[in-house]
């Protein structure tokens, strides 16, 4: 008799400022990209850029997300609401420790411990839409810790691109090097209890550390400096190359210029 199928959860941080494009009249993620249908089915109103995310999450198979938020971030909660609207249960947690994305995440250790877990970033928009159906299937198929998307890009800089092998097994992945030969970067992933774990655990002894050492100068902890640290640790995190895959960070000033012309665009040449 195989083992029941464990629950799907997504998990958003969004407890950051926008600092680079600040300022803003809303939260970082409620900036409209593009358009929805309204209730009626006929009008449209304005789409803001992390229902992208909780869509892509609905898709994947998830049927509740968590989205962590920092203090003052009250509209986004309002906005979204329960979820309902969206076909997802929502729920909202405070961010603690101001540290990063990884910390971020780290407070919903107790509500996703035991889950397969659905990650993304909520001003990161891309494709394709069966993205985590695809990292999911993976996922459950090789019993990896983790499985990151695999994103062509042109700007490594502002990436974390990765070295993988011929099996597609992550060696390697460089925080936003000032260059690099690189060209992919990991946008998404779907992880098991195994990470989420490794996570909690990896975050404490880091704690501890600055706890015996309160003079050391705290650097910023991204998700990649984890996922390293993980590979080191021999925990097996696998890349899969998704077809037709583009993604558009709208959190970089340029970016978020090309994504309203792109929606423009759009709006002025509807398809026939």
């Amino acid at each position: 008799m195989s083992a029941p199928r464990r629950e799907i959860v997504g998990l958003i941080p969004a407890a950051g400022r926008a600092t680079r494009i600040a300022p803003l009249p809303c939260s970082k993620e409620l900036y409209p990209i593009g358009f929805r249908l309204a209730d009626d089915g006929q009008s449209v109103r304005p789409k803001p850029v992390g229902q992208y995310l909780l869509e892509h999450f609905r898709g994947g198979g998830a049927e509740r997300a968590l989205i962590i938020v920092r203090k003052g971030k009250w509209d986004i909660p309002e906005y979204f609401g329960d979820g309902s609207a969206l076909g997802l249960s929502l729920g909202y947690l405070i961010m603690n420790l101001p540290h990063g994305a990884p910390y971020t995440l780290d407070q919903a250790y107790p509500f996703v411990r035991d889950a397969t877990v659905l990650f993304g970033f909520p001003d990161i928009l891309f494709e394709p839409d069966d993205a985590f159906p695809r990292l999911v299937a993976r996922l459950d198929a090789t019993g990896a810790d983790v499985v990151l998307g695999l994103f062509p890009t042109d700007q490594p800089h502002l990436a974390d691109p990765v070295v993988f092998d011929d099996q597609g097994r992550i060696r390697d992945i460089l925080v936003k090097p000032p260059q690099s030969d690189l060209r992919f970067t990991w946008v998404v992933a779907a992880w098991a209890p195994s990470f989420t774990q490794f996570l909690h655990e990896y975050l404490a002894r880091l704690e501890a550390e600055a706890a015996r050492d309160p003079d050391a100068r705290r650097r910023e902890l991204y998700m990649s400096h984890v996922l390293v640290a993980a590979i080191s640790a021999g925990l097996r995190v696998e890349g899969l190359h998704l077809p037709g895959a583009h993604f558009l960070d709208i959190g970089v000033p340029h970016n978020l210029v090309r994504a309203l012309r792109h929606q423009l665009a759009a709006i002025e040449s509807p398809p026939l």
